[in-house]
């Protein structure tokens, strides 16, 4: 994630904002442009809006922005009413509810924090995440009314995504974290986690990748129901840290290969906001320089993989220390063997060999 400069005025800017504190000016974020927040004027037609910085195009706001969960533009020469991230919601809640309203702009925050990265990464470009074959699409539900004890579970089937309403609720969340003893759990890392699983249908399975997958992170073709059974009664082995980048990444092939995809998109979003901090490290008691970091690398566009790492633990180690300082768990409480490290490797090599491979196709 980055920090934006309204181009009126040159105040700062949040992903999130709508609207420059400076010159009030209305703000929307414009997903297919180099990926920026844009001040924007009215246009000549009524409903539609011009982004300073962008000629040549009219944008209108995506729909779901009077509901004020969205900020994206849409282009109106598109034909679409909803952004690019929100053309792929399926269900949303039932919007009479104050509290519902008040959950689905939490999911929606963190929702279009995923679709961000899918751009910056190129996947949203370059894979149809559109097509009839497996489209992804997202619900989000609340828990069954009238119903003992039975609860909306967020996953992932064939490409749709649930996401239980209730995760969007901090007690809830806390209270199910405890209860799966967790040492993270968010509406981001849920998004994060199960695209993972969509992104292994297309970017593995489809494309002829299992053998080469199977041979960083194991066996997919183990039967899933009996692996998450025997991971819920016996638990992760003593050394799954030795391995594994979470407990739950224990359990199956395809669970290890979506916490694996989750953490991946944590370090790359997380670096690149403390690039745009320009966030620098040199503790006077590291005497080695091994905490040293003058950051100078783009995570989305640097090839080697323990480069990123490299920059990675003494930030991951820093904001810990900080968390700490004021009372928190660690912010990154995961410890990353050099078998975890390797897998993220591939993630980053998969990703981008993937979007490249997109690339010659639509070239040709």
């Amino acid at each position: 994630m980055r920090l934006f400069n309204c181009q009126h005025c040159g105040q700062m800017l949040y992903f999130e904002n709508t609207r420059c504190e400076r010159c009030s000016h209305a703000l929307g974020f414009v997903a297919d442009d180099g990926q920026s927040l844009h001040a924007i004027e009215p246009a000549e037609v009524e409903g539609t809006w011009r982004a300073l910085g962008i000629e040549g195009r009219t944008f209108k706001l995506c729909a779901n922005a009077v509901h004020d969960v969205c900020n994206w533009l849409v282009d109106t020469r598109s034909g679409e009413d909803m952004c690019a991230a929100c053309r792929h919601n399926r269900v949303i809640p039932e919007l009479s509810d104050a509290g519902n309203r008040l959950a689905w702009r939490k999911i929606e925050a963190a929702k279009h924090r995923l679709f961000y990265t899918l751009f910056r990464l190129g996947l949203a470009q370059a894979i149809d995440l559109k097509t009839p074959e497996e489209p992804l699409v997202f619900q989000f539900l609340a828990d069954y009314p009238n119903v003992n004890g039975q609860k909306v579970m967020t996953g992932h089937d064939d490409g749709v995504v649930t996401i239980a309403l209730a995760e969007a609720d901090d007690a809830e969340r806390e209270q199910r974290r405890k209860l799966m003893g967790e040492p993270y759990r968010t509406l981001l890392g849920h998004f994060r986690h199960e695209v993972g699983h969509y992104f292994w249908d297309r970017l593995v399975r489809d494309r002829d990748q299992l053998a080469a997958c199977r041979a960083v992170f194991g066996d997919d073709e183990e039967d899933y129901q009996e692996a998450l059974q025997r991971h819920y009664q016996n638990g992760a082995p003593t050394d799954w840290q030795d391995h594994y980048v979470s407990t739950y990444a224990t359990s199956h092939a395809w669970e290890d290969f979506a916490e694996t995809w989750a953490h991946y998109l944590h370090i790359i979003d997380t670096l690149e906001m403390a690039q745009a901090f320009d966030l620098r490290l040199a503790p006077s008691v590291d005497r080695e320089g091994e905490f040293a970091v003058a950051y100078g690398l783009d995570p989305y566009t640097t090839a080697d993989i323990h480069e990123i790492i490299r920059v990675w633990l003494p930030v991951s180690t820093a904001l810990n220390s900080l968390n700490r300082t004021m009372g928190k768990d660690e912010l990154y409480p995961f410890i990353l063997s050099p078998p975890v490290i390797e897998k993220i490797g591939y993630m980053h090599k998969l990703v981008r060999e993937s979007v490249a491979e997109a690339g010659r196709a639509q070239a040709a």
